[in-house]
């Protein structure tokens, strides 16, 4: 008898606990899969969860998108393990300085970064119902932490796309509208950026926020949920090569682990799926990767379909796939996830403290030297993502000198910085500054360089042994009360971003400021090119001007104005000499739509928006025609594919604009546009002949034959002309991130920074032939073209925003540039 009662009465009590709390279908007032549910919606969901299963279910906003959109987390457990949450926590944290025993798993699904690939939210509210109702087994030694939407901004802009453009009922046929999207797909955030790109950079809102409520957990196991093409099935762990050298054994096998259990489910209800191919881990700033680097079981979910898919679509082969299928199988790999987790919670515990004992890199400490601002740029990045860092003492310091490429030492001071890796983000530390990464497989997903010293453009030295520190002392803020009101000009520096938004604010306030174009002293103290001179005779009739300028200095604490009571300088040119020219307030205009790739165009916004801080009028392509370009001084072309936009008509609408004094910022896939016969100067490289094209190969090593004309993410030392306005504040070298293979020749006058013989990369992969490109080619220059210029930047310096080293170019363009 008690065998029969005892499953009745947790029947019976099962079905209590879900007639008490709504299914997603009966909250929405449809059923979960049919439509597309937009954000709101969603957050009503999750409130309602929080309310009805209080003891269970913690609702936490972690704050709000740019256009306002609330982020959120949802802590699920047991109603026993949820009063104890801060405990648990707290236990788990121990792990990392290998004195816990906790005992619970901590699992994190992170849902729709790609707002585009639109299910995975849908999916999350069906998990969340069942870790609430008929899976809340999982939950006795499982905290779960889900965070349904990452990109609610992208994702509402694909779903209220969607429902405008959507047949009545939606169509199968993929030749429909309803599943061809616009120019700025529902795929990125507001700023265009890819979210899932950005975990180690922080570029973005979305990012600097979330991390602040990982670096809180640090979970064992992390789930990043996405959608690929229509045709192709599912993919989950393990993933492909090449996996980081940093990736435990373990890392590895519980991957295999969870695929295997994923693939029970997949083959019980005859669903394809692949593993091992496509999606690596490697480069650090995915959803996978870089819960990796923490300790983390990082993998990523690929379901078919994403923005094409629609509601529902015929596939290739002839087959239906609907929404409520993909739905299905990313709720089932959730839950899967989670079983696992829940069975394995001490194995996961105990190699999560393994992971964080003290490893035998080789690289223990890495010094930095180089500019106060750059550095402190960097310690912001590192503040973050809670690295630790400290101070040099005076002394000497060995090891790998990132400038030559060799080993060397290097005098350190009080104000060297050294990051190490004898901390609980050391994984973290080697793999964000190692000189190189070592790569098992040069088939990659994305770039394969990012290392910080090259990107921040720092002097570094990677020590094989432990650098002793003390606390980090940050630069002292310098008083505003040095702006004297009888000196003839204040003086400063330009050689970093900040010094560049300083001058946007001097600019925004009507103040007028001179540059020099060639090195001066005035007192005893050496100026380089690029320095700022703001006088007082040019700024007679703003009405506070000594009161404005104050204020301004003010919003730049670090900021160092060099007071003077004349313009007769002791070496160089004086401040009246033609050499000293004033920086006009330029109005900037940035091309967007159709030629222009979404994601180089965000990156230029987001440059004039949340960085230099200035000013840009976004010109779209559909009214260019109409626009009256002798409105604006300057004109950037992001990169892209122009060869329809750029015709013949506007070509010549173009060349009349430079000719009268207009300055075109033409980058990366835009300078096509302008090649050749077109009749700018720009050319570019031929590539000679090769013999092996003619040599007949298997089919299984095409792939691999065609990498060898690929660049992926490579960073290459340049040679510089610092006397160039373009260059003003860098030194004769550069360390510069390529993206790709083109190439193109020196110019005639005006080559800035350029490749010459030596073509191998520093670090990261570049292709045989590639490589062969690569020498004697232009990477950044000047072209004058009648009163104006065309600027040409083959490499792109706002990568991602995170190329710190570049953007300095980029400002030189805007206003150094004559």
């Amino acid at each position: 008898m008690k065998k029969i009662l005892l499953p009745f009465f947790v029947l019976y009590s099962f079905s209590l606990v879900a007639q008490n709390i709504k299914s997603p279908s009966e909250f929405l007032g449809y059923e979960l899969g049919t439509e597309f549910t937009r954000h709101h919606q969603v957050v009503d969901y999750y409130e309602y969860l929080a309310e009805v299963a209080s003891d269970r279910l913690h609702l936490q906003e972690y704050g709000k998108t740019n256009e306002r959109r609330t982020l959120m987390l949802a802590f699920l457990s047991s109603a026993q393990n949820m009063q104890n949450l801060e405990e648990i926590r707290k236990d788990h944290f121990k792990n990392t300085k290998g004195e816990g025993s906790a005992t619970k798993a901590i699992v994190w699904l992170s849902y729709n970064v790609h707002g585009n690939e639109s299910v995975s939210t849908e999916a999350s509210m069906r998990t969340v119902y069942e870790l609430l109702t008929s899976k809340s087994k999982y939950l006795d030694n499982t905290v779960v932490i889900i965070d349904p939407c990452i990109n609610p901004d992208g994702r509402d802009r694909y779903v209220n796309w969607y429902n405008q453009y959507k047949n009545t009922p939606n169509t199968l046929d993929p030749n429909s509208k309803e599943h061809h999207e616009g120019w700025w797909t529902g795929r990125s955030n507001h700023y265009m950026f890819d979210l899932n790109r950005d975990w180690a950079w922080l570029t973005q809102v979305e990012s600097q926020q979330r991390l602040r409520q990982y670096n809180k957990w640090l979970p064992h196991v992390h789930v990043d949920f996405h959608e690929q093409g229509v045709d192709n099935p599912y993919f989950f762990a393990p993933a492909a090569e090449p996996y980081h050298e940093v990736v435990s054994s373990f890392q590895r096998d519980f991957q295999n682990t969870i695929g295997k259990n994923h693939a029970k489910y997949f083959d019980r209800n005859g669903w394809l799926y692949f593993t091992k191919e496509v999606f690596d881990l490697f480069y650090p700033s995915y959803g996978d990767t870089y819960p990796t680097y923490n300790g983390a079981i990082g993998m990523t979910y690929e379901q078919g379909g994403s923005g094409r898919a629609g509601l529902a679509i015929t596939t290739s082969l002839g087959d239906t796939l609907t929404l409520n299928d993909r739905l299905l199988h990313h709720h089932t790999t959730g839950l899967s996830t989670i079983e696992v987790a829940s069975n394995n919670a001490v194995k996961l515990n105990e190699e999560f403290k393994k992971f964080h004992a003290t490893k035998n890199y080789k690289y223990k400490s890495y010094v930095l030297n180089g500019n106060a601002d750059r550095i402190s740029a960097l310690t912001a990045l590192l503040d973050q993502h809670e690295i630790e860092y400290g101070n040099a003492k005076n002394g000497t310091v060995k090891g790998y000198r990132y400038s030559t490429g060799k080993y060397g030492s290097t005098k350190t001071s009080s104000s060297s910085l050294v990051v190490s890796t004898n901390q609980i983000k050391g994984t973290l530390v080697k793999v964000l500054f190692e000189p190189s990464a070592k790569l098992s497989d040069s088939l990659t997903y994305d770039i394969t360089a990012w290392s910080l010293p090259y990107a921040y453009g720092l002097d570094a030295t990677a020590s094989e042994n432990l650098v002793n520190t003390e606390a980090y002392t940050a630069p002292a803020s310098i008083n505003s009360s040095s702006l004297k009101g009888d000196a003839y000009a204040y003086i400063t520096d330009w050689n970093s971003m900040e010094d560049a938004r300083f001058l946007s604010d001097l600019l925004k306030e009507k103040i007028r400021v001179r540059y020099a174009q060639k090195p001066f002293t005035l007192e005893g103290k050496n100026h380089e090119r690029g320095s700022l001179i703001i006088t007082k005779i040019d700024n007679k009739n703003h009405s506070d001007f000594l009161g404005t300028l104050t204020k301004v200095v003010s919003k730049h604490p670090l900021k160092k104005l060099y007071p003077t009571n004349t313009g007769f300088v002791e070496k160089g040119k004086d401040f009246g000499s033609g050499s000293v020219n004033v920086i006009p307030q330029v109005k900037v205009a940035v091309l967007s739509a159709n030629a222009a790739s979404t994601l180089r165009f965000g990156e230029v916004w987001h440059f004039f928006e949340k960085q230099l801080h200035y000013p840009v009028t976004i010109l779209d392509s559909s009214y260019f025609s109409w626009v009256d370009l002798s409105k604006y001084d300057v004109l950037i072309l992001p990169d892209g594919r122009y060869n329809r936009f750029l015709d013949a008509s506007r070509l010549k609408e173009l060349k009349a604009w430079v000719r009268k004094g207009g300055k075109l910022i033409a980058m990366g896939g835009a300078i096509k546009g302008l090649d050749g016969d077109k009749g700018f100067g720009i050319k570019e490289k031929t590539q000679e002949k090769n013999a092996a094209k003619n040599k007949v190969l298997p089919h299984q090593n095409t792939q691999r034959e065609r990498v060898k004309n690929f660049i992926t993410g490579a960073i290459f030392k340049t040679k510089v002309d610092h006397t160039h306005p373009l260059a003003f504040g860098y030194k004769d070298t550069y360390f510069s991130l390529k993206l790709g293979s083109d190439a193109y020749d020196y110019l005639n006058r005006g080559t800035v920074a350029f490749i010459e013989n030596t073509t191998d990369p520093i670090t990261g992969f570049a292709g045989s032939e590639a490589k062969k490109k690569m020498k004697n080619t232009l990477v950044f220059g000047v072209e004058d073209y009648g009163s104006g210029s065309v600027i040409y930047m083959v490499d792109n310096p706002l990568f991602r925003g995170f190329w710190e080293n570049g953007k300095l170019f980029f400002a030189n363009a805007l206003f150094m540039v004559n």
